[in-house]
């Protein structure tokens, strides 16, 4: 990744700024139908994590305060359509430390981990990120106790994202605007 220029060269701002557009609007749309689909998780708050596919493949592509701008974007916009202040705390502290992790992971070792193993470790980051904003509202160290469970989701849900971003990756690659 770090001989790689991450930003989109071949585009105009106003092309640029109408594709950030859309990737944000494909997470608030992904999300809205994660919320709708049947799945029932046994776990409280454990969620099949659809938008992230929108958060790892922005990071692969773009400049950090870009992929930064689409998450930040998507957890708040999305907060405000379907969700709630106490749904956006707990969203966008996943989301911001799941972004961190997984940016740090793909600057540093992209050629040692694998986009499946990138997003695992994203998955676990987003939920402890979620139990420290738990740990401060209900102020209680013992939501910790939830954490192996909460991980066996984000294991499952990581290998799930990681293999659709993984695919559409190798798509996205063939586009004149991302070779």
């Amino acid at each position: 990744m770090k001989s790689q220029n991450k930003r989109i060269l071949n585009m105009s701002k106003i092309q640029k700024m109408i594709f950030f557009s859309m990737l944000v609007s494909q997470g608030i749309v992904l999300n809205i139908i994660e919320r709708m689909l049947p799945l029932n998780f046994t776990i409280p708050g454990a969620k099949l994590g659809l938008a992230n596919i929108i958060t790892l493949t922005c990071i692969y592509f773009f400049s950090f305060k870009e992929a930064l701008l689409v998450v930040v974007l998507r957890t708040i916009l999305t907060s405000f359509i379907a969700g709630s202040p106490s749904s956006f705390l707990y969203s966008f502290s996943g989301a911001l430390v799941s972004f961190f992790i997984m940016y740090m992971l793909i600057y540093i070792s992209e050629e040692k981990i694998s986009t499946i193993g990138i997003s695992i470790l994203g998955g676990v980051s987003h939920n402890i990120g979620q139990l420290i904003v738990a740990t401060f509202i209900i102020e209680n160290m013992k939501i910790f106790y939830y954490l192996p469970f909460l991980m066996m989701t984000g294991v499952a849900t990581g290998i799930f994202v990681g293999l659709c971003v993984k695919y559409l990756l190798l798509y996205l690659r063939k586009l004149k605007y991302f070779s």
